[in-house]
């Protein structure tokens, strides 16, 4: 199959609308749409066809609220490693929608799973954590295209996430993401309306 220039064009625009959104409605999210990010998920790439993502879905409050403290400790830790203007620049940053999103899933990856049978990391064993990234970027790109936010959190203690959720020896933590309505459409990512880091170019160099 081949695309159409319209096509690309889409793909770009939505990667460049692709937004880590901290900022949600509390609306709902239809169930039929989740089951269509869910399947979209699943075409993944991954090494040796592992599929080693795990995702959770947290629903109980308690729980949720679990995961803010976490997040609130680990945050208040974080802010500590800044000199003291730096410092305030972090704090007035909002670094998570844990508040308000409706849907928030807890993302492990196994770190020895049986299908695979081990083909592909054998030398490199982190193409593991680089498939369950792929998983989650697929996600990402594929609610943006539904309209949809997502944001995630990575100021968390890992172990004590596992052991909130109570997930199975060899389930290692690799994010918490959090999605829903967005409470407003950007084009900028946030940390460049706040001043804090501006991209940079990657060349590609030649040998």
């Amino acid at each position: 199959m081949e695309f159409t220039p319209e096509e690309s064009e889409t793909l770009l625009r939505i990667l460049q609308w692709r937004r880590d959104v901290r900022h949600f409605r509390r609306d709902p999210v239809d169930e039929t749409l989740l089951e269509r990010l869910r399947q979209t998920m699943e075409r993944a790439p991954s090494v040796g066809n592992a599929r080693p993502w795990r995702v959770i879905r947290v629903e109980d409050q308690a729980l949720r609220a679990e995961v803010r403290t976490n997040f609130q400790r680990c945050n208040h830790k974080a802010a500590q490693l800044y000199a003291a203007d730096r410092r305030a620049e972090y704090l007035a940053l909002k670094l998570a929608g844990l508040e308000a999103a409706p849907v928030q899933l807890a993302v492990f990856t196994v770190m020895d799973p049986e299908a695979g049978h081990g083909l592909g990391r054998q030398t490199l064993p982190e193409t593991l954590r680089q498939s369950t990234a792929m998983a989650i970027y697929t996600l990402w790109l594929a609610a943006r295209a539904e309209n949809l936010g997502l944001g995630m959190v990575s100021i968390l203690e890992p172990g004590e996430i596992e052991a909130l959720l109570k997930v199975p020896v060899g389930w290692e933590f690799a994010a918490y993401l959090c999605l829903g309505h967005p409470e407003f459409m950007d084009d900028t990512p946030l940390l460049h309306r706040a001043g804090w880091q501006e991209n940079s170019t990657t060349e590609w160099q030649r040998r």
